[in-house]
């Protein structure tokens, strides 16, 4: 049943679609439920037909590729306090629409207001502030720009005075710079769709050694794209080193902030990013001839201090002090000698002195007076010396020593 009903519905099935006007009218009320909205964007074509009492605009998104068709009385347009132009940044209030009789869709505007100067710089201020805070602009993060760039990219408009400036210049600087350039819109709603794809293509491209983002002065509507938050975050999102050179010197775009070099100028960037090959070479020379000079200065101090040794007295003549003092040290060798010879002397005297005196004093020359010494010969042991004749009884075996040798006795007791 539940089937049966399904397919009886209208544009459930083959057999029973709705026609183009059914769904037209469906698409329609759903899209008037939504009510009217406030939209901002900029103008990227506005179009007044002389027999025509309305105006039709595009709406274009700064930050991607995306617009909305507008219609809106022609007297909003004509009337408006600030002139409508293509680019120009507008918030309009309106009702979106879609008319059944051609099947399109498009926003009933009855309200236009121009963003002016002041709510574009406050808009730019608090996104800088934003940016800020997230750490975009920290100076560790800045990629180091490389002393020679062998591949340069260059983001610019198509035959612009600031292509024509940093190719000129850099290739004036040094002959081998190679470019590769992409040619964008600078400025209005289409700019930063295609700014950020040729960024893309060339951060992706691994001959490019930096990307040079480069654009002449112009008013703060004109200079608005390099302020935008997209552009600013995929500049960060970049591996290869990213040079600003947006404007003149008082122009200060946020992608100023967020490149890894800031130059004032399409010229100066060209400078910063390219050395000058007459200069380096001027360089180089200098460097050569201050270092030979301070090599050739050098070698002279350091000859003219061994010229200074050689020429003191002690390393001219180093025997002089020897020879100058040769009778000293013979007269000092001689008092040694004798020194010496009179020590020898002495001690050789007073060797004697003692050697006779042991001589007297000693048992031997006492045997040699006719004195014995009697020793007691026990059955085993040392000898002992007879001092008592208690110790000798009848039988007990003695050793006489006299001056020329011993003999053997034996005692017959006390007499």
């Amino acid at each position: 049943m539940t089937s049966a009903r399904a397919d009886g519905d209208p544009g459930q099935s083959a057999d029973n679609p709705f026609p183009v006007r059914g769904v037209a009218i469906r698409v329609a009320g759903w899209i008037d439920k939504l009510g009217a909205v406030w939209v901002e964007g900029q103008i990227a074509q506005l179009t007044l037909r002389p027999n025509s009492n309305t105006a039709f605009i595009t709406l274009r998104d700064p930050a991607a590729d995306m617009s909305l068709s507008l219609t809106c009385p022609r007297d909003l347009v004509v009337n408006a306090p600030v002139k409508m132009t293509d680019g120009t940044q507008v918030i309009v209030y309106g009702k979106p629409n879609f008319y059944t009789g051609r099947g399109t869709f498009s926003l009933r505007v009855s309200e236009i207001r121009a963003v002016g100067i002041g709510e574009l710089l406050a808009r730019i201020e608090r996104l800088r502030r934003l940016l800020d805070a997230e750490g975009l602009f920290d100076p560790r993060l800045k990629r180091p720009i490389p002393f020679l760039p062998g591949t340069i990219g260059l983001i610019t408009g198509r035959a612009s005075a600031a292509e024509h400036d940093i190719m000129a210049v850099a290739s004036s600087r040094w002959p081998a710079v190679r470019f590769a350039v992409r040619n964008t819109v600078v400025q209005g709603p289409n700019a930063v769709p295609q700014i950020v794809e040729a960024l893309r293509a060339l951060d992706a491209d691994p001959e490019v050694d930096v990307i040079v983002l480069a654009r002449g002065g112009g008013s703060v509507e004109d200079l608005l794209p390099f302020s935008d938050e997209t552009l600013c975050r995929e500049i960060s999102r970049c591996t290869t080193p990213v040079v600003s050179a947006i404007g003149h010197e008082p122009d200060n775009p946020l992608c100023d902030l967020v490149a890894d070099l800031r130059a004032a100028t399409p010229t100066d960037a060209a400078k910063r990013i390219v050395p000058d090959t007459a200069a380096e070479q001027a360089l180089i020379s200098d460097l050569r001839r201050r270092s030979a000079r301070a090599l050739r200065n050098w070698v002279n101090r350091e000859a003219h201090v061994v010229a200074q040794l050689r020429s003191r007295p002690v390393l001219a003549r180093p025997l002089a002090a020897i020879d100058a003092r040769a009778d000293e040290v013979h007269r000092a060798r001689a008092a040694a000698r004798r020194d010496i010879t009179r020590l020898l002397t002495r001690e050789s005297e007073r060797i004697g002195h003692l050697s006779a005196r042991l001589a007297t004093l000693g048992p031997a020359a006492t045997l040699a007076r006719g004195y014995a010494v009697v020793q007691t010969i026990p059955d085993s042991g040392e000898p002992q010396i007879l001092g008592s004749v208690a110790d000798a009884p009848a039988g007990t075996r003695l050793r006489v020593r006299v001056g020329d040798g011993a003999i053997t006795a034996t005692s017959e007791g006390e007499q």
